[in-house]
Order: structure tokens, then sequence, then C-alpha cells
């Protein structure tokens, strides 16, 4: 006899129905906030409703999509709304969805020839259509009609033509039209500008008609490329006159109520390129017999809140950008360099405001107190990641030498606990490698170098983790507001298929059910040192959520961490300024502190955690521009690299000696017929045998290299792939599907008018 498990919850909340009705009834997407209202859900009843609200959305009933929000999980409408956005390679246009808030990719959709839309369609246009997904899960599209939506806007680079007008190449790879633009409507522009296009009218032939509406950068491609990524994607770049008066007006802070924290040897450790320092270290052992080889640590952090207030046109300016933007030749900051370069910086040997944390540790580097002050600071010493680590090994210099023992030796004695802790709790260790873009005085891209991963670098992250969770577990006791840095554990389906491809490698990943991050650090303990290493760490990578910022506290799967925010740069990340305010307000320390109620906190979380996509998407889009412009010169040589993806179009490959990302077209490779085995990351070729495996090496050469677009092209040269890991990558039961689905590929290619990958 089996019984049925009662259900607990609060029966005043609504039921799956109830929630399902109301998403459906929406004109549009719903955030969580927006149901709680609805279903006038209180402080209590919250971790209820949100647990019904993951039921619903593990079950497939709902998804969530950009900015956090729901709707019923299905495929795309009947009718659409779409953008046509390319020709590919067998001259069929290609169209994406214009209502597209999921966070991954849009699928791609083939328009088909219609009855009722008889001119052509070009890249760039806008229609209705009715829309039809196919058995093999490829959408089309039939338009309805052709949609205007204003004029439509292009960057691009100049070219002058023998007609006094000229030709605009777009910097957006996925505009193959060229603009040509008539004398008249040149603004004056010459050759090699970056300038802002509005398109008049589009052809099909390659070509578009337009005018220059903006004059954007006049000093050629070489120093445009950080601009390129400003512009489209709407990075504010320009400060109000009103934000640099009120930067410009600030001054020293006194002593005050402060703390004087001037006797404490306070030390600043940065990259030897920082030109801003907003936190400071120190550590001494922990004089109380109770605490016997434990530590006691402060983090010291630039009191950005003491001039930046709450509502004032430089907070509302560091709002709208959210965060910093770093590129290879500028920084966009998050606040005028009067403060992030200023008063904020702490800089050796001056008097600076800084909001500071004590903090006690014990052997095994466990927290066990702390507490917050608004102190008074002065850094002893400005040193660099390099200094720091040589001075560690026994190579002092006159700066290290009087700083040895009393500030280096205890703040790695500090560290070797508090990595002990990292250990037992199994925060994730993924070993990417950085690498960092050497540019000259010109903007020109120089070279690339391996970022080194030394012991420095780790005692920094460990003592900024060990603020933050102190920040959190102070804001959470207080049930203060604020914001949390929150990483979800991965989505069941992605470590599922995770778990399948590793054990094609034999490789084990832990049974079904809730996965930890210390799961993940055992796969990757397996196969250090192997050559599968970097396959296996991508593919791990690839299977995380994407870390956001929330007003609830949900914990932190990587670092392993079940309270977690963001606390130690208020120069740069506007969450920080946010927990900055309100730990102000819980201790009691004076000004610029955070309103009460803030009932916005969820939009400032939806907001910031935006404009973090939105500069990382930049940052990678410059990275790639400098190192396709880096390459250039380097076209028809042979390089080194490995397969860092699979997809029908061919292989995404990534070089050994710059990083540079680049695709290697189906049609380059080998001729044959080629299958794509998404869950085993592999492509597999029907009459050879030959596979392509994520982290295969492989040598190419490189045949197009586009500083404007970022984008590099490859030739098949050879390639060692993984044999003793992936032998095994094609299993029986695959073999024989492979085998079916080879020689049906041709015959269902050819049915949608489409030719096999070769």
């Amino acid at each position: 006899m089996t019984t049925q498990k009662k259900d607990t919850r609060n029966q005043s909340l609504p039921t799956k129905a109830d929630i399902l009705a109301y998403i459906q009834k929406s004109p549009r997407r719903v955030t969580k906030r927006d149901l709680a209202r609805a279903f006038n859900i209180r402080g209590t009843e919250r971790p209820a409703f949100k647990a019904i609200l993951k039921e619903l959305e593990q079950n497939g009933a709902i998804d969530r999509g950009g900015k956090r929000r729901f709707a019923e999980s299905g495929r795309l409408p009947d009718v659409a709304i779409l953008d046509a956005i390319k020709i590919d390679a067998d001259g069929e246009l290609l169209a994406h969805p214009v209502n597209w808030e999921e966070e991954s990719s849009p699928p791609t959709i083939f328009i088909l020839p219609s009855k009722e839309v008889r001119e052509p369609i070009g890249v760039g246009e806008r229609l209705l259509a009715k829309l039809k997904l196919t058995e093999d899960g490829v959408y089309e599209a039939r338009p309805i009609r052709k949609l205007t939506d204003g004029p439509r806007q292009v960057l691009g680079i100049t070219e002058k033509t023998g007609h006094g007008g000229l030709l605009v190449r777009p910097v957006n790879r996925k505009e193959r039209n060229l603009i040509n633009i008539e004398r008249k409507h040149t603004s004056d522009a010459g050759h090699g500008e970056l300038v802002l296009v509005t398109i008049d009218s589009t052809g099909r032939r390659g070509f578009s008609k337009g005018r220059v509406a903006e004059r954007i950068h006049q000093s050629g491609i070489e120093n445009a490329l950080s601009l390129i990524a400003i512009h489209s994607h709407d990075i504010p770049h320009d400060w109000s006159e009103a934000a640099l008066e009120e930067a410009n007006a600030c001054s020293a802070a006194d002593l005050g109520k402060r703390t004087d924290l001037r006797g404490f040897p306070l030390v600043t450790i940065d990259g030897e390129d920082a030109r801003d320092f907003d936190d400071a270290v120190w550590a001494e052992p922990d004089s109380d017999k109770e605490n016997e080889g434990g530590w006691h640590l402060m983090v010291a952090i630039a009191d950005v809140a003491w001039y930046v207030k709450p509502g004032s046109t430089l907070d509302r300016a560091a709002f709208e950008r959210g965060n910093s933007t770093y590129f290879p030749d500028r920084v966009v900051p998050m606040i005028p360099e009067a403060l992030s370069n200023g008063w904020c910086s702490l800089r050796p040997n001056e008097d600076h405001p800084c909001l500071a944390v004590h903090m006690w540790i014990d052997s095994h580097g466990k927290l066990t107190r702390h507490t917050f002050i608004r102190g008074l600071m002065r850094s002893k010493a400005r040193l660099t990641y390099e200094q720091v680590q040589a001075a560690a090994d026994g190579q002092i210099n006159s700066v290290t030498e009087p700083l040895l023992d009393k500030v280096i030796k205890p703040l790695y004695g500090a560290y070797t606990a508090l990595n002990k802790e990292r250990r037992r709790r199994g925060a994730l260790a993924l070993d990417l490698p950085e690498r960092k873009i050497l540019v000259n005085e010109q903007g020109q891209m120089t070279g690339v170098l391996p970022r080194p991963r030394l012991a420095s670098h780790q005692l920094i992250e460990e003592f900024m983790v060990l603020a933050n969770v102190a920040a959190a577990q102070t804001l959470q006791r207080a049930s203060a507001p604020g914001l949390y840095r929150v990483h979800e554990s991965p989505d069941p389906e992605r470590v599922t298929a995770l778990r399948t491809a590793l054990q094609s490698m034999d490789l084990k990943l832990s049974p079904a059910g809730s996965i930890r991050a210390k799961d993940f650090n055992a796969v990757l303990s397996a196969v250090k040192g192997d050559p599968a290493e970097s396959l296996i760490n991508t593919m791990i990578l690839r299977t995380q959520s994407q870390a956001r910022y929330e007003p609830e506290n949900l914990g932190h799967f990587g670092l392993a961490l079940s309270q977690y925010t963001h606390f130690t740069s208020p120069i740069r990340r506007y969450s920080d300024l946010i927990v900055h305010r309100s730990l102000i307000k819980v201790a009691n320390l004076g000004s610029g502190a955070l309103k009460e109620p803030d009932s916005n906190l969820q939009d400032v979380a939806e907001h910031i955690s935006m404009t973090e996509r939105r500069s990382s998407g930049a940052e990678r889009e410059t990275v790639d521009r400098f190192t396709a412009a880096f390459l250039v010169d380097r076209v028809g040589a042979t390089f080194t690299g490995r397969v860092n993806g699979v997809s029908r179009f061919g292989l995404f490959i990534t070089l050994d000696e710059t990083g540079a990302d680049g695709i290697l077209p189906m049609k380059r490779l080998p001729s044959d017929y080629y299958e794509v085995f998404d869950d085993i990351h592999m492509l597999a070729g029907r009459n050879s045998g030959m596979t392509f495996s994520v982290g295969d090496l492989i040598t190419v050469t490189l045949s197009e290299a586009d500083a404007m677009t970022g984008s590099l092209a490859f030739h098949y040269v050879d390639h060692s792939p993984l044999r003793e890991r992936v032998t095994k990558a094609l299993p029986a039961q695959k073999t024989r599907q492979f085998s079916k689905r080879g020689r049906n590929l041709k015959k269902n290619n050819s049915s949608r008018g489409k030719k096999p990958a070769r």
C-alpha cells in the first residue's frame, strides 16, 4: 500500500493552473514580480511560490526568457514578424524572429517563395510571415507582407568611390550588403571614417542605398575598433556637463566620525597596467588564544557611496552604465575619472575614505566573525601581482623588502587557510586560459600574452570572496534590502547531455540528482594533464548557468556558497554601490545610505544584469577585432589550434598562438557528408569516418581576416583527434543511427532544397 505525500504548501498560494492561466492571458511576458503582485504573495510565502514556478519551469510548462520573464513554453507562433538577416552559401534567405526574449540564440528561419509577396525581400528587411516547423526541427516561413518599421541604421567604415560618393562596409558580420552613399548624402565624410548610416532602400544584389547620419570617428579603422563596439552596443560613453561638474566638485573626506585606519599597513595589489586601485588588504595572526592558528584580515574598499549620493546626477549616470567596460585600448568607466582615478582610487601615501570589513577566520579558513566600519586609510604601497609573488618566492626588491615580514608573509598565511576552505567546500575549479592583448600608444595591437596564474592572483580573489560573503551575511541577518550575486545550479538537461558525452569518453559524472560543483571537479581532476583537458573544461563551462543579480539570496553554485554578493568594487559595478549603501544603513555609518523602502531593486537587478552582458559582448567583440587586425598581414600562414565548437556550418577554431576564434566552413573540410552529433560535440564524415570533436588539435591556414567584423576564416590542413578519448565517442547505437541518417541525408536535404554538408 502506498501513501500519498501530503502537500504542506500554504493553501493561500495559487495553484499551477492559476499561474498558467494568468501567463496565458497576459499580452506580454511576465516577471516573477508581476506574478507575486497578481497573487498577493507576501514575504513568508515567497519561497514556496518560487518553488511552484521552478516546478513549472522544470516540467516545461513555462520558460524563462530575457530579463527573467516567464511565458508559456512552446515553439514559435504560426504567424510572426521576422527580420531577414543574411543569404547563406546556398543562396537562401535566412531570418530571425523579431520578438525573441530567450537567453539562447533565436532559431534560424528559411524564407520560402510566397504568392502574397512577389517582389524580392532583401537582407535587413522586416516581414510578416506564416511559420511551419518541419519534422527535422527547421522553421520555414512564407511571407505575408513586407513591413516598415522606421529607418534602419547601420554602423560602417567608408570607402571613396569615383563619383564623389561613398561605399560603406558594415561592421556587423550579419550585414552582408554594402551601402552606396550619393555625394549629397555623405555629410562631408571622407575615406576610412566610422559612420552611422541610415538605410533608405535595400536590394538583393549585395548593395543598399543610404545616407550618413553621424560621423563618429575620422582617424582610420585601426583607432576605431573599440568605438565600433561602444556604438553598436549602445554603451553610454559621454558624460553630461552636470555629471562632470558634480564629480569635479568632490573633495577629500576628513576623519570626522570615521575609524582611523591609517596605522594599518594596508596595501593594494593589482595588475601592472591598472589605473585605479579600489581595494586594499591586510592580515595578521589572530592574537586570540581561543583561535590558535587563525587569522585577522581586513579588506578596505574605496568609499564611492560618500561621493555618489542616491538620486544624484552621478548616481543616475552610474546606473545607466551599470558597470565599467574594459577594452584593450580604453575604458568606459562607470563614474568619471575625477572619482575613479582620483578620490576613489586608493593611491599610496594619500588619505582616502573607505568602507572596510574586519574578518576573523580559523586555521581552516572558516569565517567566524566580522564587522563593517567606515574609515580613513592610507595605503602603504601600490604593489603588483608579480612583485608580491616574487617576494613570496624570495626575490625581494626595494619596494617589497620592508613589507615582506609584516605585510606580505601574513597575507600568504591567511591565504593558505582560505585556500583550505575553498577546497573543502568544493568551489568549481575550471582551468581556462586567459590572454592579455598588448596595444601600443597608437592603439594598435602588437601581440598577445598568456595571463599568468599566480598564487598572488588567487590570494586577492580569496580575500575578495571572503569580504563578499561577509557582506551577504550581514545583509541577510538584518533582512536588509540589497543585491546578491546569483549563480544557480546548471539546467538538468544540460547536465544530462554532459553526462552522456562524458560516458562516451569513459568519464563518469555523479548520478542524476542534485549536482554539486565538486562533482564537476572530480571530472576535471581525472583529466588533469590529459590531452582532453581543454575539451572537458570547455564542456563543463558550457553546462553552467549564467550568473546574474537578484534582490533575493539564491546562492552561488560555482563558488559553492549559500550567501554571496558583490561588495568589493563599487568603482566599476553599480551592484556593489547598492550593497555599500545598504551596509551603511544597517551599521548606521552615516550619509549615503540606501533609501527605504527601495521597491525597485528587482528592476535594478535586471538592468545591471543586462548592462553586464552588454559589456561582456562588447569586450569580446573588440578583442576579436583587435586580433583580426593583428592577423591581417598573416593571411596564408599556417596555425595550430583546437576545435571549440561544431555546427552544421562547420567547425569553430581557437588558435593556440593568439587565442583568436574563427570558423572553418564545412565546404573547406575534406569532401564528405558530415553529420553533427550535438550530444557528444562531434562532427563525423559518413564515408571517411573522419571525426572532429570539441578539443581536437587541428592545423589550419588563415584564409580571411576582417578587422571591422573581427571575423577569421580558415582552410583545413590536418588534425590530430584525441583518439584515446574519442574513439568510443560514437557508440554502437550512434553508429547505426549515423549510418541510417547518412543514407537518407542527401534525400532529406534535397527534399528541402538543401545541399548536403560537405
